[in-house]
């Protein structure tokens, strides 16, 4: 273990750190995934070159994006060998499930199954979903609803955040207050740990508090100085490789393996050479 690495630990107050979370061979590091939303320009002019460089760059797994409509995705990944356990889908099949063209949930959950995916993730919800605690407690009743129907076909249902569900709202509660406290057993979180600091609030801490109802991380790393909290949109430049930032790597490894966390993906919004980008924030996850 390198000294920074032992610093860290030794100073961790009341936390006990698996030893296994911070070696080579963790299973987090082991089976490091992507979400493909970070190559999403190089995808559709190539999606066959670019899902070979993602098994180049050394990742096991691709969480893609757009399910159903993913397929291409896919049949890349299995072709280069990569595992394709999660990815992120048609929420408003969830959340807005009368909406016009919207497709039905059961149609996603049978595909899903072909596909052998085991996690489903809601990637994002509306403004109009989201204009007060009370849009909060009816996102939370409809996916309650579909993830007991999830479970039931062998799939987990997720929700994926970003930062605006911790803005302060009625009584000084945010809309992820009402999240915890209102999804169901078989309901869980995919963290995005970047917007989750970009909110306001300490990743690994939210992890903790949330053990057993984890079931993915997204890591990302966020610009130095960034002014925090931030609610709105950020410049592009904000989004870092992992280890360039301010939000160091390690303390959410350790969280993941003391919540019960299934799998970790690298992701990245905005990049400027987005191969570069998953090849740099690589060489810093095989440098710890």
């Amino acid at each position: 273990m390198k000294r920074r690495l032992f610093l860290q630990s030794a100073l961790a107050s009341s936390i006990t750190l698996p030893a296994f979370a911070l070696e080579a061979g963790n299973p987090y590091r082991k089976n490091i995934g992507i979400q493909l939303y970070t190559l999403r320009n190089q995808i559709k002019k190539d999606v066959g070159a670019t899902i070979k460089a993602v098994a180049e760059a050394g990742y096991v797994q691709v969480e893609p994006y757009g399910f159903p409509d993913a397929g291409d995705m896919i049949s890349a990944a299995k072709d280069n060998g990569l595992k394709v356990n999660s990815s992120h889908f048609a929420w408003e099949s969830v959340t807005q499930p009368d909406k016009e063209g919207v497709p039905a949930f059961s149609e996603i959950l049978e595909k899903a199954k072909e596909a052998g995916l085991s996690h489903l993730v809601i990637p994002y919800i509306h403004g109009h979903n989201r204009e007060n605690l009370d849009g909060y407690r009816q996102l939370a009743e409809r996916t309650n609803k579909a993830a007991v129907e999830a479970r039931s076909a062998g799939i987990q249902l997720c929700y994926h955040n970003h930062a605006f569900e911790f803005q302060p709202m009625e009584g000084g509660k945010c809309g992820y207050d009402i999240l915890i406290e209102e999804f169901a057993p078989e309901m869980q979180f995919e963290i995005d740990t970047f917007w989750v600091k970009v909110g306001g609030v300490d990743p690994a801490e939210l992890i903790r508090k949330l053990k057993g109802r984890v079931s993915q991380l997204h890591l990302k790393d966020l610009k130095k100085g960034t002014s925090i909290p931030e609610y709105g949109k950020l410049p592009n430049d904000a989004f870092q490789e992992l280890g360039d930032g301010m939000i160091p790597v390690e303390p959410l490894l350790v969280a993941a393996a003391d919540a019960g966390v299934a799998h970790c993906h690298v992701e990245q919004d905005q990049s400027s050479d987005p191969i570069a980008s998953i090849r740099q924030s690589m060489t810093h996850l095989q440098s710890l």
